[in-house]
């Protein structure tokens, strides 16, 4: 009831609202991509509508009465490449953009090209989904996070209880995937993270600050290494040259504050910075885990001339996770039997010069991340007495990274060589009771000084009528762990992609690499009980990915393709304890990685993905995607193959966006997934006192790892904007509602400890606790409700 009365009021609002809807200009100049010099008499049009202009001798041009919108320009001039530009929003002020244009051969000799809206890339035909401000601004359900955004792509799965945003692609785990922002890798982009892993509740990032972003599922660009499943490259605004503008949220989760604006002539400045209350909504729907954050991030753009810029960045995140011990019932009962304090403080800063020098482009970069992790557990949350404490693990990780690249484009060749060095940190100082033994406590202190460096290149190639594109490459990666990783030759990767244009907008599309990931750092750093390094025989995961589709695209206004994949996994560790590869793991809150492991287990992963886009600019983005893939691991290569942790079989997605007169905008995402697999509990060994009190959850029976199968699970989200526009400022609403249709999901039972001990004349070491069963549900639709305001 709640839901309509706000609708009606935003109704109201768009009725009675009698202001004119104020217009903006669109200025720019247009530039040489290798020179940097000024174009003139280049054409641009805002693409999908009937107005534009023409650079003059400096190369610049201005494009007046531009309603409020997000817009891409399209660019054209003889003897050059035609192009769409990224997506600009116009909101509350003028836009001044600057645009490069690539000389082409085809364009002179009269063969037309016409630009896309699907764009790909020569080095990454396929596998490579570009995702613009649109999609990031009102994809439903997603609540503009980059991790769930993804999500609507084909061959990424979703978690169905829908309160964590691991990153699933094409059957791999978690820990298989790598971000950058701006060229400045990002080892971590979520609140209370999994270290060793990628996921959690909610993202870092500030869309505010997103400009587009290039997800790629398979064949990744040879200067983004240490991924295996995909690379999320994100692109940030650049602050605006002309005056400062200010933009605050208040949504039912977070209040947020962003700014951008010029420092002086020669550099602008974007920062943001977020305050979360999440904690008072999940006590709200009664969970058992109060989580609260702050983040922050900021980039400055410095344009000493024409031929050299300086982009300094910054990303951190405070979170502090506390346990809701006065909710009741069964569910969160078990939860909070195993569940610790989470409390983490992370950051990155890292700067990137460019130097433009004719047909060389030099790039040079320096980062440095941290992470520091603590959790603490007592036994029945009872932390009045120390002899409760089950964990309390204290870690630190920091990396130092320098890359240096040179772009070279001669004609049709682009070709771009580099190398990279990097120092790692890792420091651990933990002590959780060991194994089922609750008496005994296992303490380890672990200090790793690591260095490691790579060399890549890559040359590309487009024909003179841009039909036909290949790219080779070769990559190799080492480090100092041990014997087995320090060389490069050990550590080879080599890729190659092609596409081929048939006619009338088909196209062939092909890739095949081998990819490298180095293991965790709380793997190499774990040590055994006598204190010495356990995982030394550890080697660089590696997979052969292959892929290979078709396109068909029908007036750069629709798109239709089909790609299928396989993928071939080599060197995954396997838990020692567990006997289970390490791939499996990740998807919940604490650590993985620190514990005994061996590089014997392999996977594989395959399967084929559709994929249709609708776009009219200015009006709808619709979308639509199926996955039907198998992903499989098995401990050594003489065992069989297994069903992973991420075997659902299938994904489809309907997702789509609609612009409505009056600054209204509607969305609506349907989003299925098939059943994920499970293990049945071992209830021998979790009745046991001593086994139970040792981490309060149940043991699991490896011995029947995955032999069963969780149901299929469907859900509808809805998002609804009104904006309202005036002369320097902008006023906005927006509900966003995951999980409307109410759908539920429906868990494994949980077996769980009464805390009665069934027979208390046995021996300490022989007794038991009378255990019982409880239902796992969840079908709670999750509300977000928010007032956007720009000046």
């Amino acid at each position: 009831m709640r839901y309509l009365l706000i609708i009606t009021f935003l109704c109201f609002l768009s009725i009675v609202s009698i202001s004119a809807q104020s217009t903006f200009s669109i200025k720019g100049t247009v530039i040489h991509k290798t020179n940097r010099q000024p174009l003139d008499y280049v054409s641009v049009q805002l693409d999908g509508f009937a107005i534009g202009a023409v650079t003059d001798s400096l190369g610049q041009f201005e494009i007046d009465r531009v309603k409020p919108g997000i817009y891409k320009l399209k660019v054209s001039s003889l003897g050059y490449k035609t192009q769409l530009t990224p997506e600009y929003i116009v909101s509350n002020k003028n836009l001044n953009i600057t645009i490069e244009m690539e000389e082409s051969a085809a364009e002179l000799q009269g063969v037309t090209i016409t630009a896309s809206a699907f764009r790909k890339m020569v080095e990454s035909p396929s596998g490579l989904r570009i995702i613009g401000l649109q999609e990031i601004e009102k994809s439903p359900g997603a609540n503009r996070d980059i991790s769930r955004i993804v999500q609507l792509y084909p061959g990424v799965a979703f978690s169905p209880a829908g309160y964590r945003n691991d990153l699933i692609v094409r059957g791999g785990a978690p820990s298989e995937n790598s971000f950058f922002i701006d060229g400045i890798e990002i080892p971590n982009i979520n609140h209370f993270s999994t270290q060793g892993a990628s996921g959690g509740p909610v993202g870092i990032i500030n869309a505010d600050l997103l400009r587009e972003v290039n997800f790629y599922s398979g064949a990744f660009p040879v200067n983004r290494g240490n991924a295996l499943s995909s690379v999320i490259d994100m692109k940030l605004r650049d602050g605006s040259t002309e005056r400062h503008s200010l933009k605050a949220t208040l949504g039912a989760s977070e209040v947020s504050l962003s700014a951008n604006g010029p420092l002086n002539e020669k550099t602008t400045y974007l920062f943001s910075v977020r305050q979360s209350y999440l904690q008072f909504l999940f006590d709200l729907l009664g969970l058992p885990f109060l989580p609260t954050f702050t983040d922050a991030q900021f980039k400055t753009k410095t344009r000493f001339n024409a031929n050299n810029e300086l982009i300094v960045l910054g990303i951190m995140g405070i979170d502090n996770m506390r346990l809701n011990t006065k909710v009741t019932g069964e569910s969160a009962e078990y939860i909070l039997s195993y569940l610790p304090k989470i409390q983490q403080e992370t950051f990155t800063v890292g700067a990137l010069y460019r130097h433009y020098s004719g047909i060389h482009v030099q790039t040079l970069s320096l980062s440095h991340s941290y992470l520091n992790n603590r959790n603490t557990k007592y036994r029945g949350n009872d932390e009045s007495n120390h002899d409760n404490l089950i964990l309390k693990l204290r870690s630190i990780e920091q990396q130092t990274k320098l890359r240096f690249e040179n772009l070279t484009t001669l004609s049709n060749w682009s070709i771009n060589v580099g190398a990279s060095f990097e120092m790692g940190y890792f420091d651990n100082n933990s002590l959780q009771r060991f194994n089922d033994k609750f008496n005994e406590n296992f303490i380890y202190r672990s200090h790793l000084n690591l260095l490691m460096w790579s060399f890549f290149g890559t040359a590309s190639y487009t024909s003179p009528n841009e039909r036909f594109t290949a790219s080779m490459g070769v990559r190799a990666d080492a480090n100092n762990f041990s014997q087995t990783m320090n060389r490069l030759s050990k550590q080879v990767s080599p890729r190659v992609a092609l596409s081929y244009e048939l006619g009338k907008g088909f196209q062939l599309v092909g890739s095949s690499g081998l990819y490298y990931q180095r293991p965790q750092a709380t793997a190499m750093g774990y040590k055994d009980e006598w204190g010495r390094w356990a995982n030394e025989g550890l080697r660089y995961v590696s997979v052969w990915q292959n892929s290979f589709g078709m396109s068909w695209n029908m007036a750069n206004r629709f798109e239709v393709s089909a790609e299928g994949f396989y993928k071939k996994y080599n060197h995954v560790p396997l838990s020692v304890v567990d006997g289970i590869p390490l791939a499996c793991k990740g998807d919940d809150y604490g650590v993985i990685g620190n514990e005994l492991l061996l590089p014997t287990a392999q996977g594989r992963s395959y399967g084929v993905e559709v994929l249709g886009r609708w776009i009219m600019p200015g009006r709808l983005n619709l979308s639509t995607s199926f996955t039907l893939f198998r992903s499989e691991y098995r401990n050594s290569s003489t065992d069989p193959y297994i069903a992973s942790a991420w075997d659902n079989r299938y994904i489809v997605n309907l997702s789509g966006t609609y612009n409505f007169p009056r600054n209204w905008s509607v969305g609506a995402k349907v989003s299925c997934i098939g059943g994920s697999p499970f293990t049945p509990y071992d209830v021998e060994r979790s009745s046991m006192v001593n086994a139970w009190d040792a981490q309060g959850r149940p043991y699991y029976d490896y011995t029947q790892y995955n032999m069963g199968r969780g149901k299929a699970f469907g859900q509808l989200d809805v998002r609804v904007d009104k904006s309202f526009y005036f002369k320097r400022s902008m006023l906005g609403f927006y509900i966003d509602l995951q999980n409307i249709s109410k759908s539920i999901y429906q868990s494994p039972d949980v077996l769980l400890s009464t805390g009665v001990i069934a027979n208390p004349d046995a021996p300490q070491s022989e007794q038991r606790y009378q255990m019982k069963y409880v239902e796992q549900k969840s079908g709670t639709i999750l509300p977000t409700l928010g007032i956007t305001f720009e000046y």
